[in-house]
């Protein structure tokens, strides 16, 4: 069912953020989120392997976990045995053994997915693990499961590289180094980081292996040739206004799908108020907003003013200024009356009600988009703001955040997690960009690596990527009287026809959590959009 009134989305794609309205105030590109950021001692209610069974096989499974008692009301598991790692996999992998009985074993013909590969790669390491191999013995040891026996020779040897990974990370795990650098030393002979998306994967989780050997032993970490040595990532939280955000954000569908779906459901929630006042946490390029301001200025009720208010710090103020004046003259053009607000603050959580600067009679929408995880580390200050946007009671807030626990206190959940999650993102590089792409080797090889790295290898306040799944933050945000609000017709509508103007639209999944939108590849859960208001009291 089409919705009355929504977002036209074929208009959307034709505004091109470097294309001057004003020469005097050219637009930055947008900027693209990494993976890996920041959320507070929200430890996660949900262990790795229950959050991705619920996408992969409808099952039950048993876990054991501790729950501490902290400020943000999370429980992250606890570090187990030496074969948690096995545990781990061994739920999720059922599927396989069921499916060979039922003759559903991989076909040749079809390519299996990075996903699908280590998948079979953690069977193989489950069978050889139960049957008490060791050393280099595994090697030669012969598979155990007839899902094998349809992959292809390139499949085969791409199985046995995440096996050998996967033994090397169970390695580290048990703090046995040495033998651990030898299975690395193996994967380094076949993974590189301009083959495969598997082999691309492989080799910087091996980087990010590497260094964790590095800081617990003391040792120099070995340095390997890389395609952007030199190349920095100067900001973890975001690639930065540059052109490698651009080429990301028209490959992949995962960032349109949820700025469309977003404003579409801030537009369900204003309803005809004439007066709205949007406040954007984190505003980036603000190229999201140029479909709001399209929206409604062809909206039938007459807007007296669309006011934004960016929230800024002292070292992006300039280019959320450049972005307010892009915007301003993009309104003109439409001839809607537009305010562009500016609210510098030297921490984002230190904001206070009065700030917001909310007026009688303004609609109030509050966007989040992929910024609430940058303050997992700071438990004290995202309370702080979620306190002061209570006090302003917005109709509505949208938060976009990643489907992922990468906050677990435990390496062996964080590197599963870290493989599964980065593993649909390769495929899906693969798929939407190709292999010798600049700006793919650009988010693969300094944004991707960066936050694989540090969930991997840091620990306490060094390990800044930090994210937790959706379940998590409906615990968090309970704590201050928020209730979801379920999608409406128009948002899902929104999405699935942004989503078909991708050529990969196919592999990309849309699915509903509860009241969410649940963004994924091939099935794996990568991003969430959830909307939300404060219950009346």
């Amino acid at each position: 069912m089409c919705p009355s009134f929504y977002i036209d989305h074929t208009q959307f794609p034709d505004f091109n953020p470097f294309t001057d309205y004003d020469d005097q105030h050219p637009f930055p590109p947008p900027d693209f989120d990494t993976i890996g950021e920041h959320l507070p001692p929200l430890e996660d209610v949900d262990h790795t392997i229950n959050h991705y069974n619920n996408h992969f096989h409808n099952q039950s499974i048993n876990l054991i976990s501790k729950t501490k008692s902290t400020s943000a009301a999370f429980s992250e598991p606890t570090t187990g045995s030496s074969l948690e790692l096995l545990t781990r996999y061994r739920s999720k992998l059922k599927f396989l053994r069921d499916e060979a009985t039922e003759e559903t074993e991989p076909d040749c013909a079809v390519t299996l997915s990075t996903v699908e590969i280590i998948k079979l790669a953690a069977e193989k390491f489950i069978n050889f693990s139960t049957q008490k191999t060791t050393g280099y013995t595994m090697f030669t040891h012969p598979y155990g499961s007839s899902a094998f026996t349809r992959l292809s020779i390139d499949e085969i040897r791409e199985v046995e590289l995440v096996f050998q990974l996967l033994t090397a990370a169970e390695r580290v795990g048990r703090k046995q180094f040495e033998i651990a650098g030898k299975f690395l030393t193996r994967c380094g002979w076949v993974a590189n980081d301009s083959g495969t998306p598997v082999e691309r994967l492989v080799f910087y989780l091996c980087d990010a292996l590497q260094t964790r050997i590095g800081k617990e032993t003391g040792r120099p970490v070995p340095v390997k040739p890389k395609k952007l040595d030199g190349v920095k990532n100067e900001n973890p939280n975001a690639l930065g206004t540059n052109p490698t955000f651009l080429a990301i954000h028209q490959a992949l569908p995962f960032n349109p799908v949820l700025q469309l779906c977003g404003i579409q459901a801030i537009i369900d929630q204003i309803g005809t108020s004439k007066k709205v006042h949007l406040i954007d946490i984190h505003i980036r390029s603000g190229v999201q907003w140029t479909a709001m301001i399209q929206a409604l200025a062809e909206r039938q009720s007459e807007i007296e003013l669309l006011k934004l208010t960016a929230i800024a710090t002292s070292s992006d103020v300039q280019k959320v200024e450049e972005t307010g004046k892009r915007l301003e003259c993009f309104a003109k053009t439409l001839s809607l009356p537009f305010l562009f607000k500016i609210l510098v603050l030297s921490d984002i959580t230190e904001v206070k009600q009065e700030q917001f600067e909310v007026e009688e009679g303004e609609a109030v929408a509050v966007y989040c988009h992929i910024i609430l995880r940058t303050m997992i580390l700071r438990p004290q200050g995202l309370e702080k703001l979620m306190r002061a946007i209570r006090m302003i009671n917005p109709l509505v807030i949208v938060v976009s955040e990643v489907e992922a626990n990468h906050n677990s206190t435990s390496f062996v959940n964080r590197f599963t997690e870290t493989l599964f999650f980065y593993g649909a993102f390769f495929d899906a590089l693969e798929a939407c960009m190709s292999r010798d792409d600049a700006h793919r080797a650009v988010v693969e090889g300094v944004h991707f690596a960066d936050g694989m790295t540090n969930i991997v290898a840091d620990e306490g306040d060094e390990r800044f990527s930090r994210s937790v799944n959706i379940n998590t933050w409906r615990l968090f945000f309970a704590r201050f009287g928020m209730v979801e609000i379920e999608l409406s017709e128009s948002c899902v509508y929104q999405a699935n026809l942004v989503l078909q103007r991708f050529s990969c639209a196919s592999d990309c999944t849309l699915e509903n959590d509860e009241k969410c939108l649940v963004v994924g590849w091939k099935g794996t859960p990568l991003l969430t959009l959830s909307t939300w208001n404060f219950a009346l009291e």
